[in-house]
C-alpha cells in the first residue's frame, strides 16, 4: 500500500513540477498579523530533526509532502527562522529555556551525563582523567533560568514530551506532566488545556547511514539536487535519495499526528507548530553557520484556518520560541528571557536587524565561530584561526557521502566548491551576499565594495557576545570548574517544611530551585509546582523536591501532616 501511494505521488511528481525549485517571490513574504483567540488555545509542537528548507512549501519541490503541503496551505510559513546553534542539543538548550546556549554554557555539545540522571559519583569526580569529549558536566544556567514548560504548567496547561531531552542538563522534576515515549495529550486531565511536544527522528543524520539498505520512499534513480559542496557522484546522490526518502517517511508521521489531533476534534482549538531542530543532516551543513546548519522551516496552523497561506518573513530566532508560546498562552515572558515573542498577547513591538548564531564544541572537536545575520548578507568570525573550517568529526564519517568528499579530498580531486570547506588556515572573517551567493561560496570579507557592510556586521557580533556574556568563549575546562568546583556536582538543597498560619509553606536554600510536591507515593499524578503555602493538607502525607539546573537533584523529603 505504501508503495502505491509513493507511486501517486511521483505521478504527481512528473506531471506537476516541471521544476527542482518552486518559485516563492519577495511578493508573497508579508509580515503575518497577530492570531485573534478568544480562548486559551491547545498548542502542539512537531519537531523534526536535522532538516533544511528542503520541502515544496519552502520552494524545493523534489518530492512532494502533501501532509506538510496541507498544514502550509492552512498555515503561515516562515522564511526567516534560524537555529543560533548548528545541532541539536545546544539548540534544545535554546528552546526550552529562551536563551542562547552559549550565554548560559551550553554550547558544548554533549556536556556529559545529560541522560545519565544515576551517573556513579566516581565517574564525575575523576571527570580530569577522562579524554575531553567524555567530561561529564552540565551546563549551569543562571538561577532565574528556568524550562519554561514550567510558567505553563503554573497557568493550568498539562505538557508533554514525547520524549527528546537533549537539553544539556536533566531536566526539572516540574518541566512536565509527562515526558516519555507514551507523553500524549490524551493523558491530560478533563477541560485542561495542553503543551504538547512530539519530536520525529527519522531524518536525522544518523538514518543517512542507518538506513542504508532500507527501500526509499523515492524512486530508485530518482533526480535530486546536489549542492555544489558536495560530491554528485553515485554515492552522493544515493544519500541525497535517503535524505528526501526520510523526509517523506517524516511527513506521514506529521499525518498521523494531525490525523489525531482532527480525530479528537482538537484541531481548532490547537495552535499547530511545525519546525526542525536545526539544519540539514548532510556535510557542511549540521554543526556549521552556513545557511545549511542554521536556517530552518517553520509552519504554523492557527485555529479556524487564521492567514492560511500567508508567507512572514520576519527574522526569527529559537530563543523566540519560549517567550512566543507563553504569549500565545496569554502569560506574559519573564524579563531575563533573552527571546522576544513574535505572536500573541505580548507581541514584540519592533522587530530585529539580526540573528546572531554560535558554534563550539562538537563531540570530539573545539572551535569556536561566531555569526551574524540580517536579511541579506551573513557574517562569519571565525576565532580559532589554527583550524580548519572542516571538523574531523568520527560520527559524522559513518555516512558515505562524507567518505566520498574525504576520498576526493585524498586524490586531489575535490571542485574549488568543495574545497572550500577544507581550507586551511580559514579566513579570520567571512561576509556573504545570501542573495547572490546563497551555498556561501564567494567570501566577500575582503572586497572594498563591502567594507561599510563588514564593518556593521562586525560590530553587531561584537556588541552581541559582550550583551550575552558569552560563556562559549570561555576554555571548556575553566567553565566546568566554574559550574562544578573541583569537579564536583553541586547538589540543590533539601526543601525545608513549615506551618505559618496554619498554612504549609515549603522552601529551599538553594537559589533558582524549581519546588515540586504531591502526596505522598502519588506517582501516577507527578509533581506539582509549589508556589504558594498550601491552604489545606487534609493531614496527608506530602512529598517534596527541589532541583536548580544543572544542579543535582534534592533528596524526596516527607512531610507526615504533624505541625
Amino acid at each position: 500500500m505504501r508503495h502505491l501511494v509513493l507511486g501517486v505521488l511521483f505521478l504527481l511528481l512528473v506531471f506537476g513540477c516541471d521544476e527542482k525549485k518552486a518559485e516563492v517571490s519577495d511578493k508573497d513574504l508579508t509580515l503575518a498579523p497577530n492570531p485573534t483567540l478568544s480562548f486559551k488555545p491547545n498548542i502542539l509542537w512537531i519537531v523534526a530533526e536535522d532538516m533544511s528548507p528542503t520541502i515544496p512549501s519552502f520552494g524545493d519541490s523534489t518530492i512532494v509532502t502533501p501532509h506538510l503541503n496541507w498544514l502550509a496551505k492552512e498555515g503561515v510559513c516562515y522564511d526567516n527562522f534560524f537555529s543560533p546553534h548548528p545541532v541539536c542539543s545546544p539548540a534544545r538548550a535554546s528552546i526550552i529555556t529562551g536563551m542562547y546556549a552559549n550565554s548560559i554554557g551550553a554550547s558544548h555539545m554533549r556536556t556529559g551525563p545529560w541522560m545519565h540522571e544515576n551517573l556513579p559519583k566516581h565517574i564525575i569526580k575523576g571527570y580530569k582523567s577522562l579524554p575531553e569529549e567524555n567530561i561529564p558536566y552540565e551546563a549551569v544556567p543562571p538561577s532565574d533560568v528556568r524550562m519554561f514548560t514550567e510558567y505553563l504548567r503554573q497557568e493550568g496547561y498539562y505538557c508533554t514530551n514525547n520524549a527528546k531531552e537533549d537539553y544539556q542538563f536533566i531536566k526539572t522534576m516540574t518541566a512536565w506532566d509527562e515526558s516519555s515515549g507514551n507523553g500524549h495529550w490524551r493523558n491530560r486531565p478533563p477541560n485542561k488545556p495542553f503543551f504538547s511536544v512530539f519530536n520525529i527522528g527519522v531524518t536525522h543524520e544518523s538514518q543517512i547511514w542507518a538506513k542504508a539498505l532500507d527501500s526509499l520512499w523515492v524512486e530508485d534513480d530518482a533526480e535530486v539536487p546536489v549542492p555544489p559542496y558536495l560530491p554528485n557522484t553515485k554515492v552522493g546522490q544515493k544519500d541525497v535519495r535517503r535524505m528526501y526518502s526520510n523526509i517523506l517517511e517524516m511527513d506521514e508521521k506529521v499525518g498521523s499526528i494531525l490525523a489525531g489531533l482532527k480525530e479528537d476534534g482538537l484541531l481548532d482549538s490547537t495552535i499547530v507548530v511545525w519546525y526542525t531542530d536545526h539544519g540539514g543532516p548532510l556535510p557542511r551543513q549540521k554543526r556549521l553557520l552556513y545557511e545549511g546548519g542554521v536556517k530552518v522551516p517553520m509552519i504554523i496552523r492557527f485555529p479556524d484556518k487564521q492567514f492560511s497561506g500567508e508567507r512572514d518573513s520576519r527574522l526569527i530566532s529559537f530563543i523566540d520560541l519560549a517567550p512566543t508560546t507563553l504569549s500565545l498562552a496569554g502569560i506574559n515572558p519573564p524579563s531575563h528571557i533573552q527571546g522576544k515573542a513574535f505572536l500573541g498577547e505580548y507581541m514584540r513591538k519592533t522587530e530585529p536587524e539580526f540573528v546572531f548564531g554560535a558554534a563550539d564544541r562538537f563531540d570530539e572537536f573545539s572551535d569556536k565561530i561566531r555569526s551574524v545575520r540580517d536579511k541579506q548578507f551573513k557574517y562569519i568570525k571565525n576565532y580559532e584561526l589554527d583550524k580548519p573550517v572542516y571538523a574531523d568529526v568520527a560520527y559524522r564519517k559513518n555516512m558515505p557521502i562524507m567518505q566520498e568528499l574525504l576520498r576526493l579530498k585524498k586524490e586531489n580531486k575535490l571542485t574549488a566548491a568543495q574545497a572550500l570547506w577544507f581550507k586551511n588556515p580559514k579566513p579570520k572573517e567571512e561576509l556573504y551576499d545570501l542573495n547572490a551567493d546563497p551555498f556561501e561560496l564567494k567570501n566577500l570579507a575582503g572586497d572594498e565594495a563591502f567594507s561599510e557592510r563588514l564593518l556593521k556586521m562586525r560590530k553587531a557580533c561584537e556588541d552581541w557576545v559582550i550583551a550575552i556574556n558569552d560563556q562559549g568563549l570561555l576554555n571548556e575546562q575553566d567553565l566546568i570548574a566554574e559550574f562544578w568546583p573541583g569537579g564536583v556536582q553541586p547538589i540543590t538543597a533539601i526543601p525545608k517544611f513549615q506551618i505559618v498560619s496554619g498554612q504549609l509553606e515549603i522552601s529551599c536554600d538553594t537559589k533558582g530551585a524549581s519546588i515540586g510536591y504531591r502526596m505522598k507515593n502519588d506517582s501516577i499524578n507527578g509533581w506539582k509546582i509549589y508556589e504558594a503555602p498550601l491552604k489545606d493538607t487534609g493531614n496527608h502525607e506530602i512529598e517534596a523536591i527541589a532541583h536548580r539546573l544543572g544542579f543535582e537533584r534534592s533528596e524526596v523529603v516527607e512531610y507526615s501532616g504533624q505541625e
